[in-house]
């Protein structure tokens, strides 16, 4: 019985692991990520009560809900990716999609971090702050469809 449930989780996990594009250290690397930030989300929420996601910053099942949502909507676009990958013959668009979201990943854990009270040097702090600002002016460019109306 065990050989049969290890043979459906191997190929399980192979045909999803094929359907994004293959396994390598870009899908390792985010996947790791994205735990990460759960965890020291997860962390800043039950120990240090100071969650900017939820109501007094304590744990909510809700917030941690809306998280694994956003999570599996970026693994999403990154299957999309492999499959423009495939669609169009090309090998960047995939690695693309996966380096933005590790990016965007690796800004929650130091964000996280930095509530949590870990010291950063002040270089490190201003770069931060630099990426922040330039990923919410970004933000602000894209249209919405509230906007067409005016």
């Amino acid at each position: 019985m065990k050989e049969i449930i290890l043979t459906i989780c191997g190929i399980v996990g192979a045909f999803i692991a094929n359907a994004f594009g293959g396994w390598d250290a870009a899908i390792a690397t985010l996947l790791i990520f994205m735990g990460v930030d759960l965890l020291s989300g997860f962390l800043l929420a039950a120990v240090f009560h100071s969650s900017p996601k939820s109501n007094g910053g304590a744990l909510e099942s809700k917030a941690m809900a809306k998280g694994l949502v956003r999570k599996g909507m970026a693994l999403l676009i990154v299957l999309i990716g492999a499959r423009l990958d495939l669609m169009l013959n090309i090998d960047y668009a995939r690695d693309g999609i996966v380096i933005a979201f590790c990016v965007n990943e690796l800004l929650s854990i130091v964000e996280n971090m930095g509530l949590m009270g870990v010291p950063f040097p002040p270089p490190l702090k201003s770069a931060i702050d630099i990426l922040k600002s330039k990923a919410d002016s970004t933000a602000s460019e894209i249209p919405t469809d509230n906007d067409d109306q005016e």
